[in-house]
Order: structure tokens, then C-alpha cells, then sequence
């Protein structure tokens, strides 16, 4: 081995697939088994050993942090080599096929200064069509139906396609509105995210010598997180692979998470189908982890069927188990978690509290957790709550940049238009917009054509002409500033900075989150006047909610189990594990949803380090209804060897069936003695009788339906016996 040989560090199974050359590669990647490391080293190994020019590298994740990282790694592997010759090009899916649009817009009937827009944009201009077409968005949500829309787009079905597969009501809605939402995007110059993926695939398919192009630039493609890719993505990649064949995957069908946003799980499971010569890798040494929580996460996910067969190990044999911790209620819950870190930073000497992270299914879990912290003094921040780039003020300036950009872009503009007030009311923008429809013209053109509205009296058209040459002012300072101080002139030509700088703190506040977004801004300063600007709103429209997690400030990290995908902390508490929150209700009808309910709770507990804790509550108020649920069936999957149980003994959370159905066994206490036909009092399911008793387990019928048959465990908790 050389003093810079890339493949020092990696084991065996790592190295095997790093050194691989030619032909399909599919790399299964454990939780914790080095991925990024072995991807990054087998790039450098391409341009080291086999000499391939870097630009003739694609490499491809989800989100621009890994996409950093993955850059930040290689660069520093060819630090050495002068001779290497320019760099990889190593994005997510989403900023690379910004880059292909934006060199062949003209092919697909597009200004190159598209606008990509983001869901509180898609839903500005949704609820516009819909009130085009007298749609009631009390009946209709908008965000479902560009959820629909979305859905539709990542199995590439276009408008006419969908409109033959409408089956009630809804799709009905979805199918009216799908046409008349592509053609609004189309007329705004600008794309949404799905847009990006499906317009990139049209590109390929009707123009064969621009994917020609990309297949002879792209000649060595690897895909990171293959597991998560989508229709669109999979035949991206395939008509890229297509030609030369050189194509790497890796990832994990356990961690197959994100179905709901259409990611597919057939795409990894069925890669040596599509590529019966394909080379497989298995990387099962964990790095991460001790051997008990691999073990337990083993006990969880072996049960499904849809998965490549392992098994994860790990050199640091034993560690701690797993504390199974029960709470009275979501309250109880957050101090229980609360308790249990400030014993931890006694125990192990004031580790930081960036240490430790609470997992959820939900969101709606987090409030009852937020206020036991604050009440503690325990620091704590959201990652994927209310973020930088969704505050208003931000939002506002962001839609002037777009509009200065790119001025067909009519949902930045309608939300700047009166933003300060400018005596432009939505009588007004009615109009111009009428007269723009008529005459073919976007919002913009229109503004330009004023006069002959007709039902514009003069002080109206005097407040449009302003604001129309306020952006072409603007516009000429694009041609001549960076980003940075683009966002400087518009924030004070604008009136903006007079508009939220009224002395009081939350003034101040925005204020302060527009000298932030200025000092993101100046990051791009180094770039051309225009390509600044152009560049700066790309990278902040692709800004995933990871991307935004500050590493370095020190406080404990409450998200959900999906936002958690990828990282990974010292102590991991996982809250709400009850039937019907965790696995989630969705999950009890479709068998396929509770293997994916499987592999979150796998994604879950790999992101523990050393020490995991598990939590259920007797019972939980969520979305204003208290409920006692069982505890869940994922808790009594794991063998009791590795429990070390707080509140109870862990025999009573053991799990009966009703014919082949696995029912939870509820805890109740004191013991009671009951006999068939007794009747009796649950404080929670309330008045019942009893069906059948079976050792320590009784069958009880509710009166209440929505409770229903219920087997409890009657050595614990509150059940009363009617004396008749």
C-alpha cells in the first residue's frame, strides 16, 4: 500500500466492493456499516487506479448534507493528486437534474431562469385554480391534492393518464385540477420539486442525443440510499446505466422508510433482476453500535419478509440493555426522558446534551415532551418544526429574489405585490390577471399593459407601474451585485426594512432574520453578478430539513424517527411506543405498511450508540383524545435477555391472539378475581363482562364499541368487579 492508498481503513467486505471496476454493483449497507466511507474511497479508487476522469464521475444521494460530506471526502482522498483533473460531480437527484434542465431548457419549451417552486408556492398557486374553477377548498384540501399530484408524478402518470384511472369524488377533483396546475407552472416559467425528476426523464426520452450526451459524460454512476428512490429516479438512473453499464447502488431494504413520498422498495430488492451480472456486497460489521442493540434491532426486522437477508456485528461485544421505561401518561413520559438525562449527565460526567435524542412517529408526540423541558430547564431543539427559511420575513424577500430572477414567476409576485402595502388590493390583481389570461400574458406583462385594463382608475395603474419598475430596478442591480447585495438593495428599495423595523422585538427579530439571510447570502459572493443570486436560490430551494440541523448547538434533539434517518447519537430514547402510534393505526390494515412500520423502528434503534431506552404511556392524549393503548407488538419482540425493565415486570407485556391476529395484553391493577360472566369496571374501556379467564389472562367485552374485546393481563392496574 501507498503512503495515500484510498483503501487504507476500509475491512475486507468494504475493500471487496471499493475495488470493483465494471459492470452492476449493489452494495447492502447495514446501519452503521461505514457506506459513505466505502462509496467515497471506491470514487478515488476509479480516478487513482483505473484512471477514470473524474467528470466522468456521477455520484448520487438525498440530501445536500451527505451530498457535502460525500464531496468534502473525496477531495480530501485526491488532496494529493494534482493530476486528477477537475472533480466528481456529486449532488442529490433533485440538484442534478437542475443542473440537465438548466443547460436544455430551451428542448423543453423553458427559460433557463425557471423558478423551482416549494410546496407553500405549489399551494398558492393550487388554491388560485381552484378558485378558477369554483372548487370549495373547504370540501378539498389543496395540500391533498398536490399530495395526489405528487404521488402521480413519482410513478410518471402525467394529466391524460390520470384522467383514466379517477374513481370517486377525490380523484375526480385531483384529475380537474392536475392539467390546469401544469399549464399555470409551465406559464410561470417554473417547476416543482417533482417536476425536476419528470421533466428530466422527458428530456432523456425525446431527445436521444442529450442522453447520449449525459451517458458518455456519466460513464461510473453510484447511488447512495437506492432503498429510497422512486419511478422517476430508478428510470433516470437506468437510461444513464444504460450504455455503459458501470452503475453502483448501495444501501438497505431495512431502512426502506419513505413509501409514503414514493420511494420504492422493489428498486433494491429487484436490482439483480435488472442486472442478472451484477456483483453483491454485504456489509454487516456495524460501527455504530453495541452488539445488544444490534441483536435487538435484528429481533425487530427479521420478521419481515420484502428484505435482503443479514444479520449486523460488531467488534465491541456486550453493552448495556435496553431500559423498557412506562409512564402513566405523555406527561409522565417527558419526565421520565427528562429525569433519565440529567441521571445520565451525573452518571457519565456532564456529556453534552447534543448526546441524546428523542425519536417520535409523530409530530403532535413532541408538544407534552417541549413542555416537560421547558419546565425542567432541559435545552432542546426541533429539527423539521418551524425552520429558517419558512419565517415569513424570509419567505417574503426570498419571493422578491425569485421575482427579480425571474419575473413570469407569478405566485413570488402576488405574494409581494402589496408586501408593504402599496395600494395594490386583490381587486386590482384580479384584474391584471383577467387581462393577462385574455391576451396570453403572465402577471408581469400584464403589469406592463396597465393603461389598458380598462377598469383601472389612474391612481391603481400608478401603484402597478411602480412596482413594475421596482423589480426592473432590481433586476439591474442582479446585473451588478452579488446575491448578497441584491438582497440588500431589495430590502431597502422596497420599503420592506421601514416595513418590519417598527421598534418592537419582533421587528427586531425579523430584522435579524434578514441580515441571516443576507449572511447565507454572502457565501456566494465569489460568483459573477447574476450566476450569484441564480446559484444562492437553487441551493436554498433544495434545503432539506437535515441540511438545517446545527451540529454544535448544544441541546437535546427531539424529531421524528424519518427526520433521524442517517444520523446518530450517544443515548436514543424512543417515545410513544403504544399499538396504534407506533406501529402507527395506518399500519394495522396493510401488511406492507407494518413491515415499513418495522423498518422505522429498525432505523430507530440503530441510530443508538450505547445506550436505548423505550417508552410507553398507559395512557396518551393526542389530537385532543385521551386513549390507553397497548403497549407495542414491537416491545414484545425483543427477547427479554436484553431488557432491563423500569415501572413493572416485564412479563405482562406479553401478547395473546385472537385466531391469528396478535391482540395486546392490557396491564391492569390491583389483581382481581373474576370469573366468565362477571361484570366489571375498566377506568379507561369502562363497563364490561367478562368472556373468559385463562391464568392470569382475562377476555373482556366492552360495552363501548369502539373498545371492543380487550384481553387483559390481571396481576396489574385498574380493573373493578361489579358486585351483582
Amino acid at each position: 500500500m501507498t503512503e495515500h492508498d484510498p483503501l487504507k481503513n476500509l475491512n475486507d467486505k468494504q475493500k471487496e466492493a471499493a475495488v470493483h471496476f465494471k459492470g452492476p454493483l449493489i452494495i447492502v449497507a447495514g446501519a452503521g456499516s461505514g457506506k459513505t466511507k466505502t462509496l467515497t474511497q471506491r470514487i478515488a479508487y476509479l480516478i487513482e487506479h483505473h484512471k477514470v476522469a473524474p467528470w466522468n464521475i456521477l455520484a448520487v444521494t438525498f440530501t445536500n448534507k451527505a451530498a457535502n460530506e460525500m464531496k468534502g471526502r473525496v477531495k480530501s482522498l485526491l488532496a494529493h493528486n494534482d493530476s486528477s483533473g477537475g472533480e466528481p460531480t456529486v449532488g442529490t437527484f433533485h440538484s442534478t437534474c437542475v443542473k440537465i434542465l438548466r443547460k436544455n431548457a430551451h428542448l423543453m419549451d423553458y427559460e433557463n431562469s425557471f423558478t423551482i417552486y416549494d410546496a407553500a408556492d405549489q399551494q398558492s398557486l393550487m388554491k388560485r385554480i381552484m378558485e378558477d374553477l369554483h372548487i370549495d377548498q373547504k370540501q378539498v384540501n389543496p395540500r391533498a391534492l398536490l399530495s395526489h399530484i405528487s404521488a402521480a408524478k413519482s410513478e410518471l402518470i402525467d394529466p391524460a393518464q390520470y384522467s383514466s384511472m379517477v374513481g370517486n369524488y377525490f380523484t375526480e377533483r385531483v384529475s380537474e385540477v392536475y392539467g390546469p396546475y401544469q399549464n399555470a407552472l409551465k406559464l410561470n416559467n417554473a417547476l416543482d420539486f417533482d417536476d425536476l425528476l419528470i421533466k428530466t426523464v422527458e428530456l432523456f426520452k425525446k431527445n436521444p442525443e442529450v442522453l447520449d450526451y449525459y451517458q458518455e459524460k456519466f460513464r461510473f454512476i453510484c447511488i447512495d440510499e437506492y432503498q429510497d428512490t422512486n419511478r422517476a429516479q430508478y428510470e433516470i438512473v437506468k437510461m444513464l446505466a444504460e450504455k455503459y453499464r458501470n452503475i453502483c447502488v448501495i444501501g438497505d431494504s431495512d431502512q426502506s422508510i419513505y413509501s409514503w413520498r414514493g420511494a420504492d422498495i422493489r428498486n433494491i430488492l429487484d436490482f439483480e433482476k435488472d442486472y442478472p451480472d451484477s456483483k453483491v456486497v454485504m456489509l454487516e460489521q456495524n460501527y455504530r453500535s453495541t452488539q445488544v442493540i444490534l441483536d435487538v434491532a435484528h429481533e425487530i426486522i427479521v420478521k419481515n419478509r420484502k428484505r435482503k437477508e443479514k444479520k449486523l456485528w460488531t467488534e465491541e461485544k456486550g453493552g448495556e440493555n435496553i431500559q423498557l421505561m412506562v409512564a402513566n401518561n405523555e406527561r409522565h413520559e417527558g419526565e421520565i426522558i427528562a429525569e433519565r438525562i440529567r441521571e445520565l449527565i451525573r452518571e457519565y460526567e456532564n456529556p453534552p446534551y447534543k448526546d441524546f435524542v428523542v425519536l417520535y412517529r409523530t409530530n403532535a408526540q413532541s408538544r407534552a415532551i417541549e413542555e416537560v423541558f421547558l419546565r425542567y430547564g432541559v435545552p432542546y431543539k426541533i429539527v423539521g418544526g418551524t425552520k429558517f427559511y419558512e419565517r415569513k420575513e424570509v419567505k417574503d424577500m426570498v419571493a422578491y429574489l425569485r421575482a427579480i430572477q425571474n419575473p413570469s414567476d407569478s405566485v413570488s409576485l402576488l405574494r409581494i405585490i402589496n408586501t408593504p402595502p402599496r395600494k395594490i388590493g386583490s381587486r386590482t390583481i384580479e384584474i391584471l390577471q383577467d387581462y393577462g389570461n385574455k391576451h396570453g400574458f403572465s402577471l408581469f406583462q400584464a403589469m406592463d399593459h396597465a393603461e389598458d385594463c380598462g377598469d383601472l382608475n389612474e391612481g391603481k395603474i400608478k401603484a402597478v407601474k411602480q412596482f413594475a419598475k421596482l423589480i426592473g430596478q432590481l433586476k439591474k442591480a442582479n446585473s451588478e451585485f452579488t446575491a448578497s447585495g441584491v438582497i440588500k438593495h431589495a430590502f431597502k428599495l422596497s420599503g420592506y426594512q421601514e416595513f418590519i423595523n417598527d421598534g418592537t422585538p419582533e421587528g427586531e427579530a425579523r430584522y435579524e432574520n434578514i441580515a441571516e439571510l443576507i449572511s447565507v447570502a454572502s457565501k456566494y459572493d465569489l460568483l459573477e453578478p447574476g450566476i450569484s443570486l441564480s446559484v444562492f436560490l437553487e441551493e436554498i430551494s433544495l434545503i432539506a430539513d437535515i441540511d438545517s440541523m446545527d451540529e454544535k448547538e448544544n441541546a437535546v434533539v427531539l424529531m421524528t424517527v424519518h427526520s433521524a434517518k442517517g444520523l446518530e447519537f450517544e443515548n436514543v430514547f424512543i417515545a410513544g411506543l403504544e399499538e396504534g402510534i407506533f406501529p402507527h393505526s395506518r399500519s394495522m390494515i396493510e401488511p406492507e405498511e407494518l413491515e415499513e412500520e418495522r423498518r422505522l423502528m429498525y432505523v430507530a434503534i440503530t441510530r443508538a450508540k450505547k445506550r436505548l431506552h423505550l417508552l410507553y404511556a398507559r395512557q396518551r392524549t393526542i389530537y385532543g383524545e385521551t386513549r390507553a393503548n397497548a403497549p407495542s407488538a414491537f416491545i414484545a419482540d425483543i427477547p427479554e435477555k436484553y431488557i432491563a425493565t423500569f415501572g413493572q415486570p416485564r412479563r405482562h407485556l406479553s401478547i395473546g391472539t385472537i385466531g391469528n391476529k396478535p391482540v395486546p395484553v392490557e396491564d391492569i391493577s390491583p389483581h382481581v378475581d373474576v370469573r366468565d360472566g362477571d361484570k366489571v369496571v375498566h377506568t379507561s374501556f369502562g363497563e364490561g363482562i367478562v368472556v373468559s379467564v385463562e391464568g392470569e389472562v382475562a377476555t373482556v367485552a366492552f360495552k363501548d364499541p369502539k373498545v371492543g374485546i380487550k384481553r387483559l393481563a390481571l396481576s396489574v392496574a385498574p380493573l373493578i368487579k361489579i358486585e351483582q
